[in-house]
């Protein structure tokens, strides 16, 4: 289906399009040229893209795609990156960001991210909500991929929230809390789920806190140019607080360097481990739309997640650019279980289009592959990493 896929964002392009240019951010030069320059210099695209961007603040994108799975999705996607107090100039801009789609056999998904900086970048807190009805792909619960994955339907909500605290310049430790509801798990009777008797499959609510720390160099939060950035967080769910006692670690690092001016390099390293009472949906889980793309999320899961990535970010003209990356990863039960021939590979181009020159964010497309056949398609703001 990859080539209605590719209509509807070539539709989404000409339909949508003065809602989505924006005024080029590549290079400071060039902002304070538009800026600087009388309405009367500006060329004609650069005039378009100014009164786009007003737009962009206050509406929405449509969203389509087709799956045979759950036919026509209709949705709307939001994304701004603003400024919690004009009176605060030091903290770094925050973000907020919603999604809703709704299919026509019945699949629905909402979710709201959101990242706040305020207090002189003194606090930053993460968050995201997410009420999902859609199926997910399921290869094994290990790192074997099967001919076809089955298909599972599953009703979720979930809340995952981090308050971070800076301790000294670029350090910063805090609290993550996590709350999640599993309930109407809809699998086959020939489903392994069910022959297996895996954990979790009844659902129920997880409870989980723990510890963060972090540190962020970044010199942009959403498309960063260069820095660093390392997250690592410890979640406990105790048995008091939820059906399955169990503890959840993982570690995300970052790194970017800009060798020449419109060309960025960026690297990716993640790890996750779970252990103890481990239901099958909080398993570690490799696939998705910003690590291993082309994977379904989820399509193989473990105690065990590894992957890392290398992405290339070429600035092409005006507010157009072209990434492309390279990235490996496996799941395991146990690190010992982690193997040099056993990593998955994923690839792929993606298109970039400038929808916030002040805070140089963009809308992203991204096309996923891996051997044998592996695919996917990506439509989402800010970078992968």
């Amino acid at each position: 289906m990859r080539w209605k896929q590719l209509f509807a964002v070539i539709m989404l392009w000409i339909c949508y399009g003065p809602l989505l240019a924006q005024t080029p951010a590549d290079s400071n030069k060039d902002s304070l040229r538009i800026s600087g320059e009388k309405k009367d210099s500006l060329s004609g695209f650069d005039r378009f893209n100014k009164k786009a961007e007003a737009l962009f603040k206050i509406l929405p994108v449509p969203i389509y795609s087709y799956s045979p799975e759950a036919g026509n999705i209709f949705g709307l996607a939001k994304f701004n990156v603003l400024s919690l107090s004009k009176k605060d100039t030091i903290s770094k801009p925050s973000k907020l960001s919603e999604v809703f789609t709704a299919s026509t056999l019945g699949r629905i998904n909402a979710s709201i991210s959101t990242q706040l900086v305020f207090d002189e970048d003194k606090y930053v807190i993460i968050s995201y909500v997410n009420y999902k009805k859609e199926p997910e792909y399921i290869w094994d619960i290990g790192n074997t991929i099967t001919k076809e994955p089955e298909q599972d339907i599953i009703s979720r909500f979930v809340f995952a929230g981090t308050a971070l605290r800076q301790v000294r310049k670029n350090f910063y430790v805090g609290i993550p809390f996590d709350v999640s509801d599993y309930f109407d798990i809809q699998a086959d009777s020939t489903s392994f789920l069910v022959t297996d008797s895996v954990t979790g499959l009844k659902g129920g609510t997880s409870v989980g806190a723990g510890l963060a720390a972090a540190f962020d160099s970044r010199d942009n939060r959403y498309n960063a140019s260069k820095g660093a950035y390392i997250l690592g967080t410890a979640v406990f769910y105790p048995s008091g607080w939820g059906p399955y006692p169990f503890s959840k670690f993982t570690l995300d690092a970052r790194k970017y360097y800009q060798p020449w001016p419109g060309k960025i390099i960026a690297g990716q390293a993640t790890t996750s481990y779970t252990n103890g009472v481990v239901p099958f949906y909080e398993l570690s889980q490799m696939g998705g739309d910003s690590q291993m793309r082309g994977y379904y999320q989820g399509g193989l899961r473990d105690n065990v997640l590894v992957d890392a990535q290398v992405e290339l970010r070429l600035h092409v003209w005006n507010i157009f650019g072209l990434v492309g990356w390279f990235g490996a990863g496996q799941v395991a039960h146990s690190y010992s279980g982690v193997a040099l021939d056993a990593f998955h590979l994923s690839y792929g181009p993606g298109l970039r289009i400038r929808v916030d020159s002040k805070h140089n964010t963009n809308l992203r497309f991204d096309f996923g592959f891996g051997p044998g056949g592996i695919q996917g398609f990506y439509i989402n703001f800010g970078e992968a990493f």
